[in-house]
């Protein structure tokens, strides 16, 4: 039988609803149309560009009559390099995902992205859920078979630009370190205010605040009391609001621009785009410090005296838990006396502790080696009572008041000795630094002849020579800024140790914890009715029976 040939026929189908079509809600048949603008900064020239985006965006979607908007999402002053920040672009994202959007409109792949891995994970994602995103500058529907292959490229190409705008813009940001420009942000800083000039000036409402966080820090409150003090106060941060907290307290006490310097580069960013990251710069970049850079509110004298405060606070080991004996507490802005009362036998700090006997309280203070570990360490330290104790430093302290005249001239000479250096002949700041500059161009000088005389001991060993000598100099240096610090905390305060001296009355008749803590160095616990007030930045030591 022969084989019948057959004839194939092929008959079409017609789509009868488009691919991947979205589920979520539609009010017509039009295509909902949403737009993305981006500027990189915010300059005034790229605002004008960000708005003129807007606009147009807005009039194309309007006057095609098969697309309905769907919205005009647009972040301004951000970067492109990464994603995480850019809460427009994430909001319209979501909206996408909600069955919102059908289309995107954007200028160019740059906007939507510089980050190619990012760009095309997004553009993959809409895709699949039939979303077109409409490149304009390239021409590009990302529903195309070759789209994908041409969106690589464009965004390799702007990654490449951002990475080649990075590379080109660092030299003239260490450029402008190395000349002494500070960056203010006065929203973040309280205390200044951009001048008529375009520079910092000091805002005298906010400036007094400033000097009261300082000035309540050295009277010997902790960063919680400062902080429910400006809160009851209803004083406002640099950013206007009532929201202190302990570490925007610390950021104002240990930041060098109210003192009227810069320091940049603290931190540095690391990482490749799309994964930066910012971390603190511990000695792997050089810093650039800007002495005066802008007026000061804070005295160098003070501020001084803020840090080493904050150094002898950070130094205290807690009290001790029966683990072994301790001869320090904890720091204690409540009582003066838990940093001051020592005791005389073994060393140990006095604690404050309340005796309750026959219904009765009374306030007493102990040795705290005593009261751990009972006479193993501490045989004989006696308990003392708060009012006796009181008394007596108020007694010694009116002792100190009466005998002023005497000890002003002393002070006086003091102070002059501290602001001028002391008795030492060293070699000064400037002339050290000035040495430093000289061996750091040897240094490179030297460099360069071994880079064409590898082999040549001579040269080596001058190298190495000049290198122990320019480590010598920067420990010198070091050391000369320690000192200066110091001289500057000792005239500091000798200096208000001079103005109590003239303003205090002849006799005291309060107890007061500020004044203690302002003016006496130590409390010695002699026996049960004696103990020696040591007091602060002199060498004055009054004994007191206490009654």
């Amino acid at each position: 039988m022969a084989q019948e040939t057959l004839e194939r026929r092929v008959r079409v189908i017609p789509a009868t609803r488009p691919m991947n079509r979205p589920s979520g809600p539609r009010r017509s048949g039009k295509q909902r149309v949403a737009a993305y603008c981006r500027v990189s900064t915010d300059s005034e020239e790229q605002l004008n560009s960000y708005a003129a985006q807007m606009s147009h965006y807005t009039q194309k979607i309007e006057e095609n009559p098969d697309w309905e908007m769907a919205g005009v999402f647009a972040d301004e002053g951000i970067t492109g390099t990464s994603m995480k920040k850019r809460a427009e672009f994430n909001r319209m994202i979501a909206a996408c995902k909600r069955g919102r959007i059908d289309m995107i409109l954007t200028k160019s792949a740059s906007r939507f992205a510089r980050n190619t891995v990012d760009c095309l994970k997004v553009i993959r994602e809409l895709k699949a859920r039939g979303i077109a995103v409409i490149f304009e500058k390239e021409n590009i529907n990302t529903l195309t078979e070759s789209s994908e292959f041409l969106i690589t490229l464009f965004s390799s190409f702007s990654q490449a630009e951002s990475e080649s705008m990075s590379l080109n813009i660092i030299p003239g940001v260490r450029q402008s370190m190395k000349e002494g420009n500070v960056p203010f942000q006065y929203s973040r800083t309280l205390g200044y205010r951009k001048g008529p000039d375009g520079k910092p000036e000091i805002d005298p409402e906010e400036a007094e605040t400033v000097r009261m966080i300082y000035t309540r820090y050295l009277e010997g409150r902790s960063l919680g009391d400062i902080q429910k003090e400006l809160v009851e106060k209803n004083i406002p941060t640099s950013e206007g609001i009532q929201g202190w907290s302990r570490q925007v307290i610390q950021n104002i006490l240990t930041s060098e621009k109210y003192i009227g310097d810069g320091l940049r580069q603290k931190t540095y960013t690391t990482g490749p785009i799309g994964n930066k990251k910012v971390v603190k710069n511990n000695g792997e970049l050089p810093m650039y410090y800007t002495k005066d850079h802008h007026p000061a509110i804070i005295p160098r004298e003070i501020y001084y005296r803020v840090k080493e405060e904050m150094a002898r606070r950070a130094s205290k080991r807690k009290v001790m838990q029966k683990t072994g004996k301790t001869e320090q507490g904890k720091y204690s802005a409540k009582y003066a006396l838990s940093e001051l009362l020592i005791c005389g036998e073994c060393g140990t700090p006095y604690k404050r502790c309340t005796w309750a006997r026959n219904g009765k309280k009374r306030i007493v203070w102990r040795c705290i080696s005593r009261l751990e570990f009972g006479t193993q360490y501490c045989h004989n330290s006696p308990t003392l009572d708060e009012d006796r104790l009181h008394r007596a430093i108020v007694a010694a302290l009116n002792e100190y008041g009466a005998i002023r005249a005497e000890i002003k001239a002393d002070v006086l000479e003091l102070t002059e000795l501290a602001r001028s250096g002391g008795e030492g002949g060293g070699t000064s700041l400037p002339e050290l630094r000035r040495r430093l500059e000289a061996l750091t161009t040897e240094q490179a000088r030297l460099l360069d002849e071994i880079l064409e005389d590898m082999g040549s001991k001579e040269l080596n060993a001058q190298l190495q020579a000049l290198a122990d000598e320019r480590q010598s100099v920067l420990d010198q240096i070091a050391a000369c800024q320690q000192d200066e610090e110091q001289r500057a905390i000792q005239a500091s305060r000798q200096r208000e140790m001079e103005e109590w001296l003239d303003q205090q009355p002849m006799c005291f008749t309060e107890y007061d914890d500020t004044l203690t803590r302002r003016f006496v160095e130590q409390v010695t616990v002699v026996d049960a009715d004696t103990i020696q007030v040591k007091i602060r930045d002199t060498d004055v030591e009054i004994e007191q029976h206490l009654c």
